[in-house]
């Protein structure tokens, strides 16, 4: 079947079969590597998406069900060619090791402060909960968060 969904502002076009998953679509049909692929199962957020505007794993999402729908990943968060804060942010603080879970993470971070531009420290341990790291231990991913939101 073929699908027509908007990805990170472009229409763009896919031929998938009916049980194909939004992260295989965006990773294999449409050439978007960033969303990770390792649970297959939402338990993890590394294939975290925003799926008209809601946060998704984008794992538990069929293509088919994207039709028509507005997709962001990590690589659309930025614009004119410049990171956009919170990826910025995640550099500048070092919250990236192997750096497989930090797409998801990323997208979780900015619909948080999109929705929270001053979070407390438990409104961001609730939003990043589920992503989940085996490299950082947290800390610098907090303070990625915190200095994306102008309170570090």
């Amino acid at each position: 079947m073929r699908i027509t969904l908007t990805v990170n502002g472009e229409e763009r076009e896919a031929d998938v079969w009916a049980g194909e998953s939004l992260l295989f679509a965006l990773r294999e049909r449409l050439g978007l590597p960033g969303s990770k692929n390792a649970c297959e199962q939402g338990e993890c957020g590394s294939c975290s998406v925003l799926l008209d505007g809601v946060l998704v794993c984008a794992c538990l999402v069929l293509a088919a069900q994207a039709e028509g729908h507005e997709v962001v990943t990590v690589e659309g968060l930025g614009s004119d060619g410049r990171l956009h804060a919170v990826q910025e942010a995640f550099v500048q603080t070092g919250a990236v090791q192997c750096g497989f879970c930090t797409p998801g993470l990323v997208v979780a971070t900015a619909d948080l402060l999109a929705r929270r531009p001053d979070p407390s420290e438990d409104e961001i341990r609730e939003a990043l909960s589920g992503n989940l790291c085996r490299c950082t231990g947290y800390a610098k991913i907090f303070d990625a968060v915190r200095l994306a939101a102008g309170a570090a």
